[in-house]
């Protein structure tokens, strides 16, 4: 089937990662500007966006039975949510609002981002298809060029308030996207969905390669412009160019890992992504100049761009159909705890050793997917 035909069949969802690529990418470009309005230190950076991978939580505990009250509805509500809640990040001008947007947003972008892998999970189900890859490469390529435009906003000196306005309206046209028509005649519904249980050994294994891969995209997405603009005196456009660099190769190794990925093959496709993801952290930590930090930042996009997908896929095939989305979803529960302690613990090690330490520490992190937790996950799931 082309990949055509895997969009249109994506739709739904699709709406849902491209809303999500707009907010972050922005957010990600922005950072600078942002920390040097309300003069936050590293430390206290890193403990306002851990608010928002509270929220996050909060809400993916709670997605289940979102899915469970409103299966046709519940996805488009939380798009809707996740709009409104962009406008207060631009216009904080105090630490507190600042802080209480950042809940806000990461309670609308974590159920959001849900009920969305859910959706993917339930169509590569029904379809035979591995379409995880392909929809996390819309989510990549949607913060890549919103990442590059606000590198250009701030360059032109537009205000946080009127980008961040620009970016809800965008995700406002997305969120159309998501609207689920109600099923034809004769078409198999989906099956309904628990919304509480136990979880396998399986699924606490891809929850904990996805926490990994999420802390290594989260380590770059929110310090790679402070790392260029700071440790490789590079000027606010270089620095908006990392995390673009980020999402660009994160959308080129999700196409390409939908293409090359068959239902079955994706324990081998994680073990060589992660190894390329490591190489690319380390290579940025000891990167002299901008466009050698480009390099390594290019190489983690590649090879961390289908850890996450790719694991929250299998956590849902694994699972039986009444249970999918209760699997993805703690699964991604479990794996943003890797937001929820990527952005103090690069902040104090910042503070303390510098970004080239923190770097560092993520790439060792990374080679515990290949060498740990894939090993874990193959002897569980024949158990």
């Amino acid at each position: 089937m082309s990949m055509f035909a895997d969009l249109r069949i994506s739709r739904v969802p699709a709406g849902a990662f491209v809303g999500v690529g707009l907010f972050w990418g922005s957010f990600a470009a922005m950072l600078p500007a942002l920390k040097a309005r309300l003069d936050l230190s590293d430390s206290h950076l890193g403990l306002i966006l851990l608010t928002a991978a509270a929220g996050a939580l909060v809400a993916m505990a709670l997605a289940p039975r979102v899915d469970a009250a409103w299966p046709r509805m519940g996805l488009t509500l939380s798009g809707l949510a996740m709009a409104f809640a962009v406008l207060p990040i631009g216009l904080a001008d105090t630490v507190w609002i600042f802080a209480i947007g950042m809940v806000a947003i990461g309670t609308a972008t974590g159920l959001y981002d849900i009920l969305g892998n859910a959706r993917v999970s339930r169509l590569e189900a029904r379809h035979d298809l591995a379409l995880m890859n392909l929809n996390h490469a819309l989510y990549s390529f949607s913060y890549a060029a919103a990442a590059m435009m606000a590198g250009l906003a701030r360059e032109a000196a537009i205000a946080p308030g009127l980008w961040f306005a620009i970016v809800a309206a965008l995700i406002l046209c997305a969120v159309a996207l998501t609207w689920t028509a109600r099923p034809q005649k004769g078409a198999a519904p989906d099956a309904p969905q628990n919304s509480r249980g136990p979880i396998s050994a399986f699924v606490w294994g891809a929850g904990l390669v996805v926490l990994i891969g999420f802390f290594a995209e989260n380590a770059t997405e929110g310090w790679s412009a402070l790392h260029i603009e700071r440790t490789l005196e590079g000027g606010a456009a270089q620095g908006a160019l990392g995390p673009a660099m980020l999402g660009l190769t994160m959308g080129i190794g999700r196409l390409a890992g939908h293409m090359v990925t068959v239902r079955g093959g994706e324990m081998r496709v994680l073990f060589w992504s992660a190894l390329i993801a490591a190489v690319g952290l380390g290579v940025a930590a000891v990167a002299p100049v901008p466009v050698v930090a480009y390099v390594g930042f290019g190489l983690l996009g590649l090879g961390v761009s289908v850890v996450g997908p790719l694991a929250i896929a299998l956590a849902g095939q694994t699972a039986p159909a009444r249970e999918r989305t209760l699997a993805v979803s703690r699964a991604a529960m479990i794996g943003y705890f890797g937001f929820f302690l990527g952005p103090p613990l690069m902040g104090f090690m910042s503070e303390a050793f510098g970004l080239r330490v923190a770097f560092a520490m993520g790439a060792a992190m990374v080679l515990v997917i290949p060498v740990v937790l894939l090993p874990w996950m193959r002897r569980a799931r024949r158990a």
